[in-house]
């Protein structure tokens, strides 16, 4: 595992998130990046350091940020279990997430308390996907709109409830997904905004005007888009529409070709560009599993041939893996390497506030990196600077 020192030499490509740069080495000291080495330059680092050849065939690029991920690999993070987040913490680098908000689901409040708490007793540790929060899905959305949110536990924005979860999470909350109609007054968008909250508009029924509204009250995203809300007519344009025509907001999406078919992804990029799309995997507990029978939510969940389905026949989250919604992503038209280390790397960071820690290769972030062949199959992934996966 090392202890957070690494030299990694002769690497082909670096992709920063920014530029690229041929034929360098990445030096990293205590689980941050210290130093971006170029072939010219003479170096050989102190004893203590792992050290990771590239041999000039492997690409450097940063590791990816799944801003939506119920669970995986047999756990949930409903399930309220520091054990289950520590499984998903180790799962994750081998489909290159380097960190992870932990997703809840509309249930009831009890329920909710228990896996807020569980967030804030779970300590990250060095060499696995850092857990950066929560992402709070409902239980403030629409009922028309419930897709795999149980109905039964779906109530009205609530800021004193949210004030106590938030309290509950130790401050976790970076994302909420909420329906903005239900906010009338903008009352409660404007305070999670003001407090540093990511809105995200999602299982919602709102029009384009109410969307147009809601961006001014604050709200800076859409969840999963095109599911769980109106879609583009041409007599009203509705959430999707918003997503296309509003440049203050970024959308998520799970990038399957299922829950939104490669056709829709390509007009959405085309519509939107790399800067405002956020990469998900929007994953349940069967991911990494074999096909059969789980639950979300409290809810029985089918899964066949990759499709994650409730017994009304609703999509209940993916099986997806980070790595594949990337490759699935570059393989539309005119999308490039740094495009999809935009929308898997750089935006979600940017979107809930930790840019400044990571979502990039650069000096003094921490060292959260992908090594990746010409295909993009993943070699290592460096959690912190130290391995968390090998191929």
């Amino acid at each position: 595992m090392g202890n957070g020192n690494v030299w990694i030499k002769n690497i082909k490509t670096i992709y920063t998130g920014f530029e690229k740069i041929e034929n360098a080495g990445l030096f990293v000291s205590e689980g941050k990046i210290e130093r971006i080495i170029s072939e010219k330059e003479q170096f050989e680092p102190s004893e203590g350091f792992e050290v990771i050849d590239a041999n000039h065939e492997w690409n450097a690029m940063p590791g990816f940020i799944d801003g939506h991920i119920h669970g995986g690999y047999g756990v949930d993070v409903m399930d309220a279990d520091v054990h289950s987040l520590q499984i998903l913490a180790e799962k994750l680098p081998s489909e290159g997430t380097t960190s992870y908000l932990a997703t809840t689901i509309t249930q009831s409040p009890e329920e909710i308390e228990k896996a807020l708490s569980n967030v804030y007793s779970f300590e990250n540790q060095a060499g696995t996907a850092e857990m950066m929060g929560v992402h709070l899905e409902g239980p403030f959305v629409e009922v028309s709109k419930a897709g795999a949110q149980p109905k039964e536990y779906i109530v009205q924005p609530d800021l004193d409830q949210f004030r106590h979860w938030q309290q509950i999470s130790g401050n976790n909350i970076r994302t909420i997904t909420m329906a903005p109609e239900h906010d009338a007054n903008g009352e409660f968008i404007k305070y999670l905004h003001e407090s540093g909250v990511n809105v995200s508009a999602g299982h919602t029924d709102a029009s384009f005007s109410q969307m147009k509204t809601a961006v001014s009250q604050g709200v800076r995203q859409l969840t999963h888009l095109c599911n769980a809300m109106n879609g583009i007519h041409h007599r009203g344009i509705g959430a999707v529409g918003a997503a296309f025509q509003l440049e203050d907001l970024r959308a998520e999406l799970i990038t399957d070709g299922i829950h939104v078919v490669p056709e829709m992804m390509q007009l959405i990029y085309d519509s939107m560009g790399s800067e405002r799309i956020i990469i998900i995997t929007d994953a349940m507990r069967a991911k990494g599993l074999e096909d059969g029978d789980y639950e979300l939510g409290g809810q029985p969940v089918t899964v066949k041939e990759g499709r994650a389905t409730l017994a009304n026949g609703s999509l209940a989250g993916s099986v997806l893996r980070m790595i594949d919604g990337v490759k699935n992503m570059l393989g539309l038209e005119g999308v490039s390497i740094e495009d999809v280390i935009q929308m898997a790397s750089v935006n979600p960071a940017k979107q809930v506030g930790i840019f400044d820690q990571k979502g990039s290769i650069e000096v003094g972030k921490h060292a959260d990196i992908l090594l990746v062949n010409n295909e993009l199959d993943i070699q290592y992934t460096i959690c912190r600077g130290k391995t968390a996966y090998r191929k």
